[in-house]
């Protein structure tokens, strides 16, 4: 456990984990996002400069909101974000279908191929060094 101050305010907090804002913040951040989920509820076809504008929270925060899959847009909404990969225009998240799929597909193949070399130079040895070990 950590104290800290508060990214937002500047109180000093105890930090445990997470975004470093104190209690009082993220409760008054919950508020707000609970106020653009109902706002977008009611005005689906609504953009993020709207949004930002009707609930005095900032575009960057419903940025955020969105690239971390709690907002989504629409299917028939012309506003959107940019794949962090490729460019295309999304609903949520940080990449589109096409990459996200990519990226497993590589990260498969770079933990098979680390597990392949790790297994031809194991031996028993190493095994034994490398095992929990308690105290008395």
């Amino acid at each position: 456990m950590d104290v800290i101050n508060c990214k937002r305010c500047g109180n000093i907090f105890n930090y445990f984990v997470g975004e470093k804002i104190c209690p009082t913040c993220k409760n008054k951040l919950n508020e707000q996002f609970d106020t653009v989920k109902d706002y977008i509820y009611n005005n689906p076809k609504a953009s993020i400069q709207e949004v930002s504008r009707e609930c005095d929270v900032s575009m960057a925060q419903i940025t955020k909101w969105v690239r971390e899959e709690r907002l989504e847009f629409t299917e028939d909404s012309l506003v959107g974000i940019e794949c962090e990969r490729c460019g295309v225009s999304i609903r949520t998240g940080r990449y589109c279908k096409s990459c996200k799929t990519n990226l497993t597909s590589e990260l498969s193949t770079l933990y098979k191929s680390k597990e392949k070399s790790k297994g031809s130079n194991v031996n028993k040895k190493s095994l034994r060094d490398h095992r929990m070990r308690f105290l008395e």
